[in-house]
């Protein structure tokens, strides 16, 4: 009876972990920096963050009550301002990594039933 509170549209950890993953792969295809991605921000009312460190970035962004989509948009232009991009290349990286979000690659798809079977298991214990 309690259900789900969540909108249905919501992005859940899963999509934003695989999100990453996908959005890290094409920012390194692209020779850009790959940053690093948490949710939410640690800054109280900001729904995306950039914090920038002498190896990298981390992006984080609000995910709970959003839906992919636009958690998908703040995470490719938290890749974007992390790699000080404007203008054109601003334009066709994010163009590149919204592609590359559209298109799950097969390991991102859901492990075998018996790899399900062998986490049941192993929690189990």
């Amino acid at each position: 009876m309690g259900g789900d509170p969540r909108p249905r549209s919501a992005a859940t950890a899963l999509e934003f972990a695989q999100t990453a993953r996908r959005l890290g792969a094409a920012a390194r295809a692209e020779g850009l920096t790959v940053p690093a991605f948490r949710s939410p921000p640690r800054l109280t009312g900001a729904v995306r963050t950039v914090r920038r460190y002498p190896g990298g970035a981390l992006i984080s962004v609000v995910r709970r009550d959003r839906s992919l989509a636009d958690v998908t948009a703040d995470m490719v232009e938290g890749v974007v301002r992390a790699n000080r991009l404007d203008g054109d290349a601003a334009g066709r990286a994010r163009a590149t990594l919204l592609e590359a979000t559209r298109e799950a690659p097969p390991e991102d798809r859901l492990p075998s039933s018996g790899a399900r079977m062998a986490e049941r298991q192993t929690q189990a214990a």
